[in-house]
């Protein structure tokens, strides 16, 4: 519905978070699952626990401003999570893909610590202390989820990454390079002219010479 008042604004973007939690929920086994790196995947299963308490938390918020909690389509975290879900169909596991995964759990992090950080705001403009609490807990434990995916990310996902690809490309270019091609061409060369050696040695040659007389 639209909005006419602050407070309006501010049950529909709660609405927003609750759906948005809940689809996080059910997203983050399915992406722990497909993660190589023991950390990162340690990492979103505490989260995962911690995000089951955030949806509980909104609960609390809706009731500490006598709205009944429920949610409303979150286009914004439907969107993210559909990048998460198609890099998981194109990419094998590995650090490519656990670099993707990080990638897609911060954008996930950056939507929620921007959506707190607003409720927060709005809970303190219009006097709800309680529900200022509650989101300014969850705000806080978004920014520390954001900061440990930074610190997986950097430690030790993205460099494996990066060794991961140079090694894939140092053997394209091994394969593709012009001593490889020259070492090739001189091994055929080779042969053929041992071949021709041998046809055209004297045992080689089909029939036999002439007794002298």
């Amino acid at each position: 519905m639209a909005a006419h008042t602050l407070h309006e604004l501010f049950v529909e973007e709660l609405r927003d978070m609750y759906d948005a939690e809940k689809r996080i929920i059910k997203a983050l086994p399915k992406i722990a699952k497909r993660a190589q790196s023991d950390e990162l995947r340690s990492a979103l299963t505490e989260h995962l626990r911690q995000t089951e308490k955030q949806a509980t938390r909104l609960e609390q918020v809706f009731k500490s401003i006598g709205e009944t909690p429920r949610g409303k389509k979150c286009d914004g975290m439907m969107g993210i999570l559909e990048e998460g879900n198609t890099a998981m169909e194109e990419l094998e596991e590995g650090p490519i893909l656990d670099a993707a995964l990080i990638a897609g759990c911060q954008k996930v992090e950056h939507y929620e610590i921007a959506s707190y950080g607003t409720l927060a705001y709005f809970a303190e403009l219009m006097g709800h202390e309680r529900a200022k609490e509650l989101l300014g807990a969850t705000l806080d434990e978004e920014k520390a989820a954001d900061e440990k995916l930074n610190i997986i990310a950097k430690s030790e996902v993205n460099r494996e990454a990066l060794m991961s690809g140079e090694s894939d490309e140092d053997m394209e270019e091994e394969e593709s390079s012009p001593r490889s091609r020259r070492g090739t061409s001189m091994g055929m060369a080779n042969e053929r002219s041992s071949s021709r050696s041998r046809s055209s040695s004297p045992r080689g040659r089909s029939g036999s010479r002439g007794k002298k007389r």
